[in-house]
């Protein structure tokens, strides 16, 4: 049996300031699995965590425990310039967040897969003009034809950016202060007090 495609067992990423003793200010916690391709969107307030986690996914953020594995592998253990080949993390401009370097390379493992895998737009800007949302939902849906994993995170702000969601996703993750739930549709993220709480009045467009 093929391994799951992304799998975050037990994940936590803990900062803290101050010392003697140290202040905990924030905690992210991931326990999730998606085993095949597919579009998921991901929405939360700011500051939630939305990035951390994308960060933890691709292997540029340490977590404080647990791990990621990518098509079977922990990407916290593949060489930092290879990881972008398990999973990649494109933020608001498009530009690939770099890693942190902890342990040198040569005793990391070399990457199994030659194409990102899983591929993380955050924040994506959608240009209502000549067509470019079309283009974006058709190549995300490209992407997950051939095979790859795509996360889609939107902070809606208009109802367009709903629209956007509705059309192109086949499941939701919401983050809120730290606490990563998986709901299984659009219908149901609606019915979900704390989304619609977050959504607001676009809850009701």
């Amino acid at each position: 049996m093929d391994a799951p495609l992304l799998q975050a067992e037990e994940l936590t990423k803990v900062y803290r300031q101050g010392m003697f003793p140290a202040r905990e200010t924030f905690r992210l916690e991931a326990d999730f699995m998606i085993p095949a391709p597919r579009i998921v969107g991901v929405m939360g307030p700011n500051g939630s965590g939305k990035t951390t986690l994308f960060e933890l996914i691709t292997g540029s953020n340490r977590p404080t425990a647990g791990r990621v594995k990518c098509a079977g592998q922990d990407i916290h253990k593949v060489r930092y310039r290879e990881r972008d080949r398990l999973a990649i993390h494109y933020h608001q401009s498009y530009q690939v967040r770099h890693f942190s370097k902890t342990v040198p390379s040569i005793f990391l493992q070399p990457s199994a897969s030659d194409y990102p895998l899983v591929h993380l737009f955050d924040e994506p800007q959608f240009n209502r003009q000549d067509g470019y949302i079309g283009f974006m939902l058709e190549f995300f849906r490209k992407l997950r034809g051939e095979g790859r994993l795509v996360f889609v995170c939107v902070h809606p702000q208009e109802p367009y950016h709903l629209q956007i969601l509705r059309e192109i996703c086949e499941e939701f993750i919401f983050v809120r202060e730290g606490t990563v739930t998986r709901i299984p549709s659009f219908e149901a993220a609606l019915q979900d007090p704390e989304m619609r709480a977050y959504l607001g009045a676009l809850a009701n467009a």
